[in-house]
């Protein structure tokens, strides 16, 4: 469930991805700071989301908008999570 006034971030991520365990890591660490709903979607198996993700993981979403794919900057998620919120 997704709290209201709570910018959605959401990562896509795959099994043996360095790129995924690096941005979940990344991600997870700002989780408790910024105060996000945070929600971790593993695409292995699913044929839609492999189709979907597979070429661009880890894809982290912002509110349902593509904000990175392959890297995540901190300092760009930081200003990307307070510009969800209305805090810019």
């Amino acid at each position: 469930m997704i709290a209201p006034g709570k910018p959605s971030v959401v990562v896509y991520h795959a099994t043996g991805c360095h790129l995924c365990e690096r941005a979940l890591e990344q991600v997870r660490g700002l989780h408790a700071e910024l105060g996000f709903d945070l929600r971790e979607v593993l695409i292995d198996g699913d044929a839609a989301l492999e189709a979907a993700y597979r070429e661009w993981i880890p894809v982290v979403e912002i509110d349902g908008r593509r904000r990175f794919t392959y890297h995540v900057q901190p300092e760009a998620l930081r200003h990307a999570v307070a510009q969800a919120t209305g805090a810019s």
